[in-house]
């Protein structure tokens, strides 16, 4: 009897300590102006659940609701979000993670306007630096001459090392004599298949080289280390954090990438959540596959897919096309990949249980991917994997159903419209066009839009993303009313494949995308009303807390975080 007076208050005490501990893991976030698409079993477009308050426990959402909801939780950590609008963690379904850490140490030539402002910049970035010089952001549609610039463009600063450029697209290459020279390129070097070695008048390597012609010079660098790879993706890891993006799906890793996920996810230090794809273009691609695919319990790495290319980029005018370039008679752009190739590698991918996520820019690119994936789908099956188009930027009119009824998710980039458009016109005719960036479109048939940024390609920032997804306009507001405005979408389903479409891509429609019970509690706070504010503003929005499982990542002019 004794005994069990002295256990009772011992269980009494545990009881108590379990019950603050709990508490103590309650979080009430309230004084929000709260928005979340809702998952309805069939992901139902242009619903919206408003709330002020937030309740978090164990990092997953318990409830959302009014701020009475807060005297509900007694004990819990208050949180004031002083009126700031809440959204959910953003998601962006296309990016490359090592590609943005490696840039933003490398020379960055985004938005130049000329090859002396790049050969200006390379100048001062060169300054007591060793070893091969690298860096990417070129686009020679922005220059007043918009040929491709030339080997001895970069001579004329560097001219004892190697450089090597990549166009903003990483779907070509502009490179230095000394390069050529490492590389042992010369007139007599063939091209190979599916990829283009620029040459002058005379055959000569000019220095560009377009899509699979950039291994060429490429396989003679340096190889990467697992703790540049690790350093590069904590830098990337920093910036996505400060423009509330909470998971990023990365297009394409090779083996030390896929070494280092897993390491870091293990030992619980990946800065936020990654959807690795496997690159198909990885010799080690048979051993990754075997290995199976990879889920840790906190949901921060999922690998189960493989990214394929099909064709090129239209900016260096590899994509591939039905009929030819508007601005390059007789050239229809680069196939990478034979449909038969196409189908071998889908083949493999399905029986290893991964889904296919195939880059297809061209409406002749699209056509043959889709048939590659009918035909294994008949022999092999895989149609319920949620495999992907990765871009599907013109796609011909009659091959969008085709999407929806081999259950082929639309992953597009809204930035790339806005980016392209003057571009596009010139590269494409009316006719080739019709099915571009067609978002609407694919909507509208019921398909499921994953978005995405592309970057380093594009800029990171989500809500450039947003503006033009639902304004299709640049920054000016121009052109009026949008570019082929047809295809804009609402804010509402903008939102939503930042957001649910791009779980949904990744099989974790269950998890995250939106704020409801038993889903992470992964959200952002913002300065400005994502409903409300004005169309013309809404790129403007800055992000000013970051916070996945309910815990504090990212806080603006603030180097805190909670753990």
């Amino acid at each position: 009897m004794q005994l069990i007076k002295l256990i009772k208050p011992i269980l009494l005490a545990s009881l108590c300590a379990v019950t603050s501990v709990a508490i103590a893991q309650t979080k009430v976030i309230y004084n929000a102006n709260g928005y979340s698409p809702l998952y309805k079993g069939k992901m139902r477009h242009g619903e919206v659940n408003t709330f002020t308050t937030l309740v978090i426990k164990d990092g997953k959402v318990v409830k959302t609701g009014p701020d009475s909801l807060k005297n509900s939780f007694p004990g819990a950590t208050l949180i004031d979000a002083k009126g700031k609008t809440l959204l959910p963690g953003l998601i962006d379904a296309h990016g490359h993670v090592i590609g943005l850490g490696n840039n933003l140490s490398q020379l960055d030539v985004r938005g130049a306007k000329s090859v002396d402002e790049i050969t200006a910049k390379l100048k001062e970035f060169v300054k007591g630096k060793k070893g091969w010089i690298i860096g990417r952001g070129w686009n020679q549609e922005l220059w007043s001459n918009t040929r491709f610039p030339t080997a001895a463009d970069l001579d004329k600063v560097v001219n004892d090392r190697p450089v090597i450029l990549s166009r903003v697209d990483g779907h070509a290459i502009w490179v230095n004599s000394k390069a050529l020279e490492l590389a042992n390129i010369n007139a007599d070097t063939p091209a190979p298949a599916g990829g283009e070695i620029i040459k002058d008048e005379f055959g000569k390597p000019t220095g560009i080289f377009i899509d699979k012609a950039e291994t060429l010079v490429t396989q003679h660098m340096p190889a990467t280390s697992a703790q540049s790879v690790s350093n590069a993706l904590d830098a990337a890891g920093k910036h996505l954090l400060s423009l509330g993006i909470t998971s990023t799906h990365d297009a394409g890793i090779d083996k030390t990438t896929w070494q280092v996920y897993k390491q870091r996810a293990e030992l619980g230090t990946l800065p936020l959540r990654i959807v690795a794809m496997l690159s198909a273009a990885s010799p080690d691609l048979n051993m990754m596959l075997k290995a199976g695919r990879y889920q840790d319990a906190q949901d921060f790495l999922s690998i189960r897919s493989v990214k394929i290319y099909a064709d090129g980029a239209l900016g260096s005018r590899g994509a591939a096309l039905i009929e030819e370039y508007a601005d390059r008679a007789n050239h229809f752009g680069l196939m990478l990949e034979t449909q038969q190739k196409l189908e071998q590698l889908f083949t493999l991918t399905f029986k290893s249980g991964f889904s296919a996520n195939t880059h297809a820019i061209g409406d002749r690119a699209n056509k043959i991917v889709l048939d590659a994936y009918q035909n294994v789908f008949k022999q092999t099956g895989g149609i319920l994997l949620r495999n992907r188009m990765e871009h599907a930027q013109i796609v011909s009119p009659e091959d969008i159903p085709r999407f929806k009824t081999l259950k082929i998710i639309p992953s597009m980039q809204p930035v790339h419209a806005t980016s392209d458009m003057h571009m596009a016109e010139q590269r494409l005719t009316d006719k080739q066009l019709k099915g571009a960036y067609a978002w609407q479109t694919f909507l509208e048939q019921g398909s499921t839009i994953a978005a995405g940024s592309d970057y380093p390609v594009e800029l990171a920032n989500p809500f450039d993303g947003l503006y033009s997804a639902i304004t299709r306009m640049d920054h000016n507001q121009l052109p009026e009313n949008g570019w082929r405005a047809s295809e804009v979408l609402s804010r509402e389903d903008a939102l939503r494949a930042f957001t649910l479409g791009g779980a949904y891509a990744a099989h974790q429609e269950f998890k995250l995308g939106s704020l409801e019970q038993g889903k992470w509690a992964d959200f952002i706070l913002v300065d400005q009303d994502y409903f409300k504010v004005p169309i013309e503003q809404l790129y403007k929005t800055q992000v000013l807390q970051t916070w996945i499982a309910g815990k504090l990542r990212y806080q603006k002019d603030a180097a805190k975080t909670e753990e």
